[in-house]
């Protein structure tokens, strides 16, 4: 049966909402029961009781009620954990003792779920079993390869994700997308709203600027190389909405090739034919400034082999740009 459980907060978790500190410590229990028990009074912080909003500090005690988690999230836990992920490294970019930067390969999913039993975060854990917190910073697509960045500490966490949402990080990709992009289209401003398609998968799409679903997206967009039928983009995005750049692109016209969401499927099965066997879409370059020191980083994964190869091998293409094994030339 569910007991009355007592956590005392670690110094690394200062500064946290309480409802976030609930959900990491409540998995599978849903949102509208933690904020149930949190209304209810049924947490407390150092005995007394607190909002969705209180900050918790290093060392206090947060009293958790007995809870329950469904039956479908129990039995995943279960299948999880008679079946956990295997232990795996990735190339690493970057790793100090607050953040880990890694170069994902495309294929792989950064977490479990949705039909997934287990991506990067957990074979991360399972490779670094004395590592005392491990999270994911940010999110790639499965399909997307490149940086993606990991918290080695709850500051740093909190202090990147805070770059993130306030817009003063950078995040470019590099994406080959089918046609000739207008050299004078540079940004793209357009709402994006997320719905399921009737077997439950997710699907974006692009909405009025009016509509109440819709949240605005930025994408600023720079040819890298044209070649013959395709043009080879640097994308910096401005908002980090689910598909963003898959989307932004294809309502222009211009899908990324090898993309089986949005793409043009037609194109799609004649580029496979060709060699390219993926989608084109590559976390390039990432710049931040460190959570610890405030300096200024700059992150680079280069073009995967796969993607590289394929460049030249389109028929009467330009010779590629000189660099795109390291960063592309400014």
């Amino acid at each position: 049966m569910p007991e009355v459980k007592f956590i005392t907060v670690d110094p690394d978790d200062a500064g946290q909402r309480l409802d976030n500190f609930l959900m990491r410590h409540l998995k599978g229990v849903p949102k509208t029961h933690v904020y149930r028990i949190i209304r209810s009074g049924e947490v407390r912080v150092n005995k007394g009781r607190a909002s969705a909003d209180t900050r918790v500090n290093g060392g206090d005690v947060v009293r958790l009620p007995p809870t329950r988690i469904s039956e479908r999230v129990a039995e995943k836990a279960e299948a999880m954990a008679a079946a956990p992920a295997p232990a795996r490294e990735f190339p690493i970019l970057l790793e100090d003792e607050h953040l880990l930067a890694i170069d994902k390969p495309a294929g792989v999913a950064v977490h479990g779920g949705s039909g997934v039993s287990f991506g990067v975060i957990e074979q991360l854990r399972m490779a670094r079993p004395k590592a005392p917190f491990l999270e994911l910073v940010h999110r790639l697509d499965r399909e997307t390869s490149g940086i993606l960045l990991l918290a080695k500490k709850r500051s740093a966490l909190k202090n990147v994700q805070d770059q993130f949402r306030d817009r003063e990080t950078g995040k470019t990709y590099l994406a080959l997308v089918i046609g000739q992009w207008p050299a004078n289209k540079k940004v793209l401003d357009k709402s994006l709203h997320k719905y399921l398609l009737p077997n439950g998968e997710r699907r974006v799409k692009v909405v009025a600027r009016d509509d109440p679903d819709g949240m605005r997206s930025l994408t600023l967009v720079k040819v890298a190389q044209n070649f013959e039928g395709f043009s080879l983009l640097e994308v910096t995005i401005k908002t980090g909405r689910t598909h963003q750049i898959r989307v932004h692109l294809a309502s222009e016209g211009f899908p990324i090739a090898g993309d089986d969401k949005y793409g043009d499927f037609e194109s799609n099965k004649a580029l496979v034919k060709q060699g390219l066997k993926r989608m084109f879409l590559h976390a390039w370059r990432l710049q931040l400034s460190h959570p610890a020191s405030g300096e200024s980083v700059e992150l680079h994964a280069a073009l995967p082999d796969e993607l590289q190869r394929f460049l030249p091998a389109k028929p009467g293409a330009v010779p590629p740009v000189a660099g795109l094994q390291r960063p592309l030339n400014r």
